[in-house]
């Protein structure tokens, strides 16, 4: 219903304007870094409110159509620091010249880049229209808008010309933030055009390196968990990654062939429990998104988690809820994903105990942020390793050469949970 009328509304635009309504990785050393920062946004609605969410999403991202254009596979990296605010990631980017300064949420489950949730879109002499119109659909909200090229500039020195963006008409599920940077595969963008539905747009990703302002066509994220309501502590790295950011060695793994997981970063990996192995998620396909907060796993493999567990579920959270006893005798998850394994220690899997209060919960409790994908396995996308997880690992993603790269770092056995 909404979707018909948000496309009644841009026949209705389009017809004013007088238009048809017919359209025929490498590791790269010794260069500079360029920073720019990246917070993590707090939610106070609750956490019954972001499961919800996220199950949303992960509603949205399986039923997604997948793409059929295809991609394939020089200068500086630069660095885009990220401020945490414990439920998503925001960077500050600037659009426009002079530029306006936007606070767009950071993610790789989605490609286009689109400003006006909060915040309008001001126009400059480098805004040009398109005559096109661009409607995306999140799960837990969606945009719709007129699409504008502009600069578009990420860090000192990495501004970012002819970057196709959104300027918001309407917009749900985006309350504090002025829109979405997508990172992700730029197939995601497809379909989202009209009057020019054939057509897909480059992420700013993509453009950086085309434009020769970047040395590698990938993407370094460096998350950290927080105790605080906001604090900036994550990083972006535009054409390569910080050797600072990790500790271990980067490991890649190919995007994996599973469809629809193949349409955004997906991979292969099982989980297992504990010192006896225990499964939990055998071999599957899923997704790593920094837009999904929570770590989902598919219906029958959460089930199998909550009796490993003990963990019962909590009315006013809608998470699993740990006495301390269980909590001292929980164990650690392991991923395992190529031919590495990824340890996901007991501390890693609960919300940091001094924001409970801050998503409805008790200050005294214990909280498990793996969750319920709410779908069973088999269906090509079995989990969403999101922000929780990514927190605790560094995180590549390499365009040019189709894979993702993982590395632990000093945070990964952290226990600031």
């Amino acid at each position: 219903m909404l979707a018909g009328l948000r496309l009644a509304s841009a026949i209705v635009l389009l017809s004013s304007l007088g238009l048809p309504l017919q359209s025929n990785g490498v590791v790269v050393k010794g260069a500079s870094h360029i920073t720019l920062p990246i917070a993590r946004r707090l939610n106070v609605t609750g956490a019954a409110n972001l499961l919800k969410l996220d199950q949303a999403r992960a509603k949205a991202l399986k039923s997604r159509p997948k793409a059929n254009s295809s991609h394939s596979p020089r200068a500086t990296l630069f660095d885009a620091p990220v401020t945490n605010e414990a439920v998503d990631y925001v960077a500050t980017v600037g659009i426009g010249s002079p530029p306006t300064q936007y606070n767009l949420l950071i993610d790789t489950g989605s490609s286009n880049t689109w400003v006006g949730a909060g915040k309008p879109y001001v126009r400059t002499e480098t805004s040009q229209s398109t005559l096109d119109l661009v409607e995306v659909t999140y799960g837990s909200g969606f945009v719709f808008g007129e699409l504008f090229s502009d600069t578009v500039t990420l860090a000192d020195g990495l501004a970012v010309t002819n970057q196709m963006i959104g300027s918001a008409l309407d917009s749900e599920g985006f309350d504090g933030v002025d829109g979405i940077i997508g990172i992700g595969p730029v197939d995601l963008t497809c379909g989202t055009l009209f009057p020019s539905v054939t057509e897909c747009i480059p992420t700013v990703t993509d453009n950086a390196f085309s434009q020769g302002l970047i040395p590698a066509h990938e993407i370094g994220i460096s998350f950290a968990p927080t105790t605080s309501l906001e604090v900036t502590n994550g990083e972006l790295t535009f054409g390569g990654v910080d050797e600072s950011k990790f500790t271990g060695p980067l490991s890649f793994v190919p995007i994996t062939s599973s469809s629809p997981a193949n349409t955004f970063v997906g991979i292969d990996q099982s989980v297992t429990y504990g010192s006896a192995g225990t499964t939990v998620l055998a071999a599957t396909s899923g997704i790593t998104d920094t837009g999904t907060t929570l770590l989902l796993l598919a219906s029958d493999a959460f089930a199998t988690y909550q009796n490993l567990t003990g963990g019962v579920p909590d009315d006013a959270t809608g998470l699993l809820r740990l006495t301390p006893d269980q909590f001292a005798n929980l164990e650690s998850l392991f991923f395992h994903i190529g031919e590495n394994t990824f340890e996901f220690t007991p501390n890693a899997q609960i919300w940091p105990r001094v924001l409970n209060s801050a998503i409805g919960g008790q200050p005294d409790s214990i909280y498990l942020i793996v969750n319920d994908l709410g779908s069973i396995s088999g269906e090509g996308l079995d989990f969403i390793d999101g922000m929780t997880f990514l927190e605790r690992f560094y995180y590549v993603f390499d365009i040019a050469n189709s894979r993702v790269g993982f590395a632990t770092t000093q945070f990964t056995d952290a226990t600031t949970n």
